[in-house]
């Protein structure tokens, strides 16, 4: 199959909202990420990151705060809180980019929507980018940001006995393997929300072929990102990158899985579902039809975003023990 043949049978199977977006995006022109340098990638990204996402909700609490790393670093993170009660659940927030690109500010305006809609308190963390700091430095990180809110939730006027891990992409591989490892350390995570998270060593399954010429993300940019954050091929089988190769994940946290359909990832998510379930760990997941990667930061175009978002809320609130909003 050609590449014209096959990015043309992909914007078919979009809904003609998200293909509206992609064509917005086609008729931009602007260069791809992982055609720019590192730094300048990251501009990009954040520079574009907020264009499509719903309004920007006000919170009763909003506080920066750093986290310390256990090689002595304090990585910034952000509090959001949609009251000034003591006692809220807690959950951590790791952005995707493909450990590359992302931070607390392109991820913003979906934390606080998390917060608002859950009504919980959310915690967005700015882990160590590639390619300055590659694997396992994200992961190591993640986990030292959960580690220490377990210790601190108190402090931060949050309820420890009610805690959760999440992300999109990257950070959904990051929480992933934060909920194995809270699993060995013996802290108890109410639920790990994993938004299309990336979960195999290599791009190896159908959908990576499918999708290998995107749209929104293809071969070449997943590529390009591994590349960055773990250049060594071999390291790719470590289960701290790839959750899908962990010898058992039998007893970790329940799990809520948001897919795209149209996603280079979809299989691997899918996948990392069973596994789950093969454990009996209770699995949550729904894909969401004829969208692709990103589409969770798109609500003011995309339909499936918001319903995405309340998908999430639900999932958090149940897990939470909350009263629905």
């Amino acid at each position: 199959m050609t590449t014209d043949l096959a990015t043309t049978l992909s914007l078919a199977q979009l809904t003609p909202q998200m293909r509206a977006v992609v064509h917005g995006m086609q008729r931009a022109a602007r260069p791809p990420l992982h055609s720019l340098p590192p730094a300048k990638a990251r501009l990009a990204y954040e520079a574009g990151a907020e264009v499509l996402e719903v309004p920007r909700a006000q919170l009763a609490r909003v506080q920066d705060l750093t986290i310390p790393a256990r090689d002595g670093a304090e990585l910034p993170a952000r509090l959001y809180a949609p009251g000034t009660q003591g006692g809220l659940p807690l959950l951590l927030y790791l952005h995707g980019g493909g450990f590359t690109i992302g931070s607390i500010a392109t991820h913003d305006v979906l934390c606080r929507e998390l917060a608002r809609l859950a009504g919980c308190m959310v915690v967005s963390l700015d882990y160590r980018l590639a390619p300055e700091h590659v694997f396992p430095t994200a992961s190591n990180d993640a986990w030292d940001a959960l580690a220490w809110l377990a210790t601190h939730a108190g402090a931060l006027g949050a309820d420890p006995a009610r805690l959760a891990v999440g992300g999109d992409s990257a950070g959904g591989t990051l929480a992933a393997v934060n909920a194995i490892l809270a699993r060995d350390a013996g802290l108890a995570l109410a639920l790990q929300l994993l938004i299309y998270p990336g979960t195999t060593a290599h791009q190896d399954t159908l959908s990576h072929s499918e999708f290998a010429n995107g749209p929104i993300l293809d071969r070449a940019a997943i590529g390009w990102f591994f590349d960055q954050y773990i250049p060594s091929r071999s390291e790719r089988e470590d289960w701290r990158f790839a959750p899908l190769l962990a010898p058992d994940v039998d007893g970790v946290a329940p799990a809520w899985i948001g897919l795209a359909e149209c996603d280079p990832l979809v299989d691997e998510g899918v996948e990392y579902g069973d596994k789950l379930r093969a454990a009996g760990v209770a699995v949550d997941l729904e894909i969401y039809r004829g969208v692709t990667h990103e589409f969770i930061k798109m609500g003011r175009a995309v339909p499936e975003a918001r319903r995405a978002h309340q998908d999430a809320a639900r999932a958090l609130r149940t897990a939470f023990g909350l009263q629905e909003g």
